[in-house]
């Protein structure tokens, strides 16, 4: 998500909107100019802001539900055996009716286990709040009865876009923000801190920060621009802590608009259990007619070079060759 001005709620999309929604998430995509076939959707209609995690055998994708002006009240979860067929496991956490402290602009979720229970961070109404279920699919309870974060003139950002992060020692991690981004040492009961928030905002940062660890070194991945333009992308730096300092590289835009895939960003990252293949969840504007508010969620290859850089992304290209078996996840 991005700032926007807290304006009445608008009305609902009417029929209008719902055929252009059947259109979009047919397999009918057309070529655009360059004569680049967009890619189909990894999940059916208006999804973004996807944050996606493998618990056991099972790939599991937690997407904003997109409604106009980003007046969402819930949130979703899908699953895939092997991140080409994913089934809807139906709505987890419905602000409307599951909160005390907040009804509207639900967005951008993060989610991680811990001691067997599922702690599900979230965004609503420009406040954090966290969820705990003891199942993947929920559903999820407000433990906290109030927000866990709460916007602070001494912490200047957007109080959204949590990102939930357990390190290699056992230190876990709450990180959020837009415009700046922090970082809190969560306790072990996942619904508390110790100590303050810690800024860490890179250049250019303006959102939904996610975190990998490969061969000893940090990731830090986020959105630059608006989420409403067309150059909504991805970028990232590294660092020797999962608390910085970030260092940028050269050439750090790894996904970015082309052909028909505008507003490419808002994005999380799936390791296959057991070994070095990677692979990036993002969304981008709808095709065909999509805008900031109408989104889609997409998935492709991320790779590495030989020296540890994350490689560009091309949105234009298929995940897997056609008749993949996919990524099935493996005991080792």
């Amino acid at each position: 998500m991005c700032y926007l001005a807290l304006n009445p709620i608008p009305k609902a999309l009417g029929l209008l909107a719902l055929a252009s929604a059947l259109l979009i998430n047919s397999t009918a995509f057309a070529a655009d100019d360059s004569g680049s076939k967009p890619l189909a959707p990894i999940l059916e209609g208006y999804t973004a802001d996807p944050h996606a995690a493998v618990f056991g055998d099972t790939y599991y994708v937690y997407p904003t539900s997109d409604k106009a002006e980003w007046q969402t009240t819930d949130f979703s979860c899908w699953s895939s055996k092997d991140l080409i067929h994913w089934k809807n496991e139906g709505m987890v956490l419905d602000v409307t009716k599951d909160l005390k402290w907040a009804k509207i602009r639900a967005w951008a979720p993060g989610i991680i286990e811990r001691g067997g229970k599922y702690y599900f961070y979230f965004c609503a109404e420009q406040k954090i709040g966290v969820a705990v279920s003891d199942q993947p699919v929920g559903k999820f309870t407000d433990p906290l009865g109030a927000p866990l974060i709460v916007p602070s003139k001494e912490y200047p950002c957007q109080t959204i876009d949590p990102f939930p992060y357990i390190d290699d020692d056992g230190q876990a991690y709450l990180y959020y923000g837009q415009g700046n981004l922090y970082a809190r040492r969560l306790n072990t009961d996942m619904i508390s801190f110790a100590g303050d928030p810690i800024k860490l905002t890179p250049p250019r940062f303006n959102e939904a920060v996610f975190i990998i660890k490969r061969q000893g070194r940090y990731y830090f991945m986020w959105s630059e621009n608006d989420a409403r333009d067309a150059s909504y992308q991805v970028a990232y730096g590294t660092a020797r802590s999962a608390l910085g300092p970030i260092e940028i590289p050269p050439n750090n835009v790894i996904l970015q608009q082309k052909g028909a895939a505008k507003g490419t960003g808002h994005h999380a990252v799936i390791q296959v259990p057991g070994t070095d293949r990677w692979y990036i969840i993002y969304h981008r504007h709808a095709i065909p007619n999509g805008n900031g508010y109408t989104r889609q969620t997409c998935l492709a290859r991320m790779e590495f070079s030989a020296d540890g850089r994350i490689l560009p992304v091309d949105p234009t290209q298929p995940a897997f060759p056609e008749n993949s078996p996919g990524e099935p996840i493996t005991k080792r």
